[in-house]
């Protein structure tokens, strides 16, 4: 079955399609030609992912999948949470976004942090959403070099070291996204 990812985000792409592999073939917004950026204007994880999956269906007519991800911070009060890719302004650099939780934590002793993402699927235009949860902390310091986003500044619960430390295999199977990417798995199987 090929399903079409609503993203532009390589790493995400990959991310996925290895969890994916070998039952899906996945492609991304690039692969159809599609390189207009989709306007995330929702106040929510679930709505942003809804936007971008609708979109796509609408546009191309193709079964698809959206998925928006925020890391929320206990001591930031939820934050950056829908904002996460924009943290640190429209850019959505990740080097100035880890820089700016860093900064904001600097005298917090609670560290405490989830990673959530909410994935919506539009299946021959039937509308579903799943959604995975990781918690964990932020770590003082940025380590390591895999992954993407914040992952050098987020240890998992019952792990040593961040995201970006680990191998992709071990990441894809704790991961909120990989959570909620296997719920979206056992759905289509079981269809």
């Amino acid at each position: 079955m090929k399903l079409v990812f609503a993203t532009h985000n390589p790493g995400k792409l990959q991310e996925v399609r290895e969890l994916l592999a070998p039952d899906y073939e996945v492609i991304g917004l690039s692969d159809l030609g599609d390189h207009e950026e989709i306007e995330e204007t929702a106040l929510t994880l679930e709505g942003n992912a809804w936007i971008k999956a609708r979109t796509v269906w609408q546009k191309h007519g193709l079964s698809c999948f959206s998925d928006d991800t925020g890391l929320e911070i206990e001591a930031l009060d939820g934050a950056p949470g829908v904002y996460s890719a924009r943290y640190a302004g429209p850019r959505k650099d990740p080097q100035a976004n880890m820089d700016k939780v860093l900064r904001e934590l600097k005298d917090k002793k609670n560290r405490n942090a989830r990673f959530r993402t909410s994935v919506a699927l539009v299946l021959n235009g039937e509308e579903f959403i799943f959604e995975g949860i990781v918690n964990g902390e932020i770590t003082a310091v940025r380590s390591g070099a895999k992954g993407f986003g914040y992952d050098p500044i987020f240890s998992p619960n019952g792990y040593d070291g961040t995201f970006a430390e680990m191998d992709a295999s071990t990441k894809n199977t704790i991961s909120h996204r990989g959570l909620a990417i296997k719920k979206l798995v056992a759905f289509l199987k079981a269809r």
